[in-house]
């Protein structure tokens, strides 16, 4: 049985985890462990990511280099390859190849912004070596080039690749020590320590894969002699393993931006790490390293959050094993509603483990990911399910921050209300023949949504918003207006005026309070409207690609927003009245 890349990977998770599972008894059993859960968990989650994006990245990774093998390869000679000496000549070009972009990854910030991600954690084990980018393949590629040019079948290089990623696994420990001659040849422990370490004589060094002789060639060698420090010199600060991808990449698109010389906007991205254009550093300073400054990443986590996170963790490892063993025969269209559902997943894991929301919160995000991917997929059992849980959830979640604070505020009500309404429109919609009784619970939702915006700052505190959202409300219609029918038509008009005004409403508060709780509200309602639109232009103008996959997606990152920020400015409560005597 042929196997893809993917599903040795699946194949090899059990050894993975295995192995974990021995560093860390042996850590406790000599008083000096390596492991910390949250930490562990967000690495494993990194490389959970990073094997799902790989199935999109694959054009990069695969697709680009057969293309150059067939078209301009100089030497095709796959007897020559596939022998015994073919294929160590083949892992010996992959490692040197991969010694120039692995040190490319540190001198370069572009290359950086992808490689940073298996360097943010400040501790060094075997979960260490899953926390892999999800980005690299993007530009990566170019190094292995001149694989396909001498003329290394696509198959054999694929191999080689894979072979020499595993080998990678076992060298992120610390409680291997230096192995004596070993050490001098190939890649180890005691090596690669060194490499992960931000001691000033550690930085940028020993970049092998398997051999360490690349080093000594190359003069990027250092040997350990003393304690290593981990991490990165701008520490992430964060289990969310989207940021984590993305981090580095905002920095640079933020210093490009403000840099005031086209030169320097541009050789931001291709300057090695830390450099910034004169003006830029003189305007947004950041304080230097010290190394005295270091401290280590230890959020709080409630009992509950972790129990949260080990449990859905352990679903989300089981659902991506099976992604990644069917992933060469799904369609890249379900694959992608997969992708997102699963991120998701492991968004709300590091959110909840970091303490940024609570249990009730990530469970939303779950049932609203699954709500999503089983409408766009028409899983109708798990839609039906998931669909009203979402909002159930928000209702529960609304109503248990309230009674922490006391009784029930009007604000608060009406917050209930908009929910109630909604999950009203929810089920209504899902129900053939019922398109105009939803949208009535939807109009009546945002009525309340409306109501409850005006708190603190009165009604259309901005006109100039509902200006622009009538406009682009009124534009809509225009463009709608053909396809709908006689009752329909004076129906969504009505519908189309109030979720622009609730938009207005909403971007006017925020405008007036600004306050990240306001903003927040304000992008929802926004995502409100973008899905409003979306399923219209669907239903009424013409079919769009993935339309429902995006209605839904738009539509729970809106009541989320709306459900998880809102807030009262001036809490007026309804304590109950005494009774005359």
């Amino acid at each position: 049985m042929s196997l893809s890349p993917s599903q040795v990977i699946v194949f090899a998770t059990p050894v993975f985890f295995g192995l974990i599972g021995i560093e860390y008894a042996y850590g406790w059993a000599k008083k000096r462990n390596t492991y910390r859960l949250n930490d562990a968990v967000n690495s494993i989650a990194l490389g959970m990511l990073s094997q799902l994006t790989a199935i999109f990245t694959r054009l990069f990774r695969v697709g680009i280099y057969t293309a150059v093998y067939g078209w301009v390869a100089l030497w095709h000679n796959e007897a020559f390859w596939t022998a015994w000496y073919g294929w160590l000549a083949a892992l010996l070009f992959y490692d040197f190849c991969y010694y120039w972009l692995h040190r490319a990854g540190h001198e370069s910030a572009v290359f950086w912004a992808a490689h940073v991600v298996h360097h943010q954690s400040q501790d060094y084990n075997l979960s260490t070596a899953l926390r892999q980018t999800s980005t690299g393949a993007l530009l990566g590629w170019l190094f292995y080039l001149p694989m396909a040019l001498a003329g290394v079948p696509p198959k054999v290089f694929a191999v080689v690749a894979l072979i020499d990623l595993l080998y990678q696994f076992w060298v992120h420990t610390e409680h291997v020590p230096k192995l004596g001659w070993f050490d001098r040849w190939f890649v180890t422990p005691s090596n690669h320590r060194v490499h992960h370490a931000v001691n000033d004589r550690y930085l940028d060094r020993n970049y092998g894969g398997i051999l360490i002789v690349w080093d000594r060639l190359f003069g990027s060698f250092q040997e350990e002699s003393e304690r290593c420090v981990y991490g990165t010199r701008a520490p992430l600060e964060s289990w969310d393993p989207l940021w984590s991808n993305a981090e580095v990449y905002w920095a640079l698109a933020k210093d490009s931006w403000h840099a005031r010389r086209w030169r320097d906007k541009l050789l931001v991205w291709f300057k090695p790490p830390g450099w910034r254009p004169a003006d830029v550093a003189a305007r947004f300073p950041k304080p230097p390293f010290e190394m005295s400054q270091v401290k280590q990443y230890h959020p709080p986590m409630s009992r509950a959050a972790a129990w949260f996170g080990v449990v859905q963790f352990v679903l989300l490892l089981g659902a991506v094993s099976v992604f990644l063993w069917y992933a060469d025969s799904t369609p890249l269209v379900v694959s992608s509603v997969w992708l997102a559902a699963l991120a998701a997943g492991l968004w709300a894991v590091g959110a909840a483990m970091q303490g940024r929301i609570g249990v009730l919160a990530a469970l939303m995000v779950d049932s609203a990911a699954l709500a999503t991917a089983s409408g766009a997929l028409q899983l109708s059992v798990l839609h039906y399910v998931f669909k009203p849980l979402t909002i159930a959830l928000a209702i529960v979640y609304v109503v248990r921050r309230a009674r922490e604070k006391g009784a029930l505020a009007k604000f608060d009500l009406l917050l209930i209300a908009g929910l109630a309404f909604s999950l009203a429109g929810d089920v209504l919609l899902m129900l053939p023949g019922q398109f105009i009784a939803g949208l009535v619970a939807f109009l009546i939702a945002h009525l309340c949504y409306i109501a409850l915006l005006r708190d603190g700052v009165g009604w259309l505190p901005r006109p100039r918003a509902l200006v622009i959202t009538l406009g682009i409300g009124g534009a809509m219609y225009a463009v709608l207006f053909p396809g709908l029918g006689s009752v329909l038509k004076p129906a969504v008009a009505a519908y189309v005026v109030v979720i622009a005004t609730m938009a207005a409403q909403a971007i006017g508060r925020a405008a007036v309070l600004r306050d990240r709780q306001a903003v927040a509200v304000a992008v929802g309602a926004c995502f409100f409207m973008l899905s409003d639109a979306t399923l219209a232009l669907n239903k009424f103008w013409q079919p769009l690609p993935m339309a429902q996959f995006w209605v839904l997606a738009t539509y729970y990152v809106a009541q989320l927003l709306i459900a998880g920020n809102a807030r009262a400015f001036a809490v007026q409560r309804f304590e109950p009245k005494p009774v005359p005597a």
